[in-house]
């Protein structure tokens, strides 16, 4: 009983203050390129790239797609219940993030050949 209550004030409380330190950080770090003379707007902020985007999405089709073939494997009773939703998550996830990588490399090949047109 006193878990159950314990858990999430201290979920509260660790989320808060990681909040707090993350936003202090962030103001020590703006201080230090103002007294550099850089101003901190100027510097951009990391985005996320199309090519993370990708595998991002990929995984997340691969792990639905996982989801799916795992529910009917349980609903056929071939597989365990446990063993079904495991190995197919992580199966279909990776070929996932397989099937991002080749997309990437094949994407690379295309800029490379690109650039040594142009250089030519």
């Amino acid at each position: 009983m006193l878990v159950g209550i314990l858990v999430p004030i201290a979920l509260f409380i660790g989320v808060f203050t990681m909040i707090i330190f993350l936003r202090k950080y962030e103001n020590e770090e703006r201080m230090a390129m103002i007294e550099r003379g850089m101003d901190p707007k100027t510097t951009a902020r990391p985005r996320i790239s199309p090519s993370g985007t990708l595998r991002f999405a990929l995984l997340a089709i691969g792990s639905g797609i996982g989801l799916l073939v795992a529910n009917m494997l349980k609903n056929s009773e071939l597989v365990e219940e446990e063993v079904a939703y495991f190995s197919m998550v992580l199966l279909f996830g990776g070929l996932g993030l397989l099937i991002s990588y080749l997309v990437q490399l094949r994407q690379e090949e295309k800029e490379k050949r690109a650039r040594e047109r142009e250089i030519v």
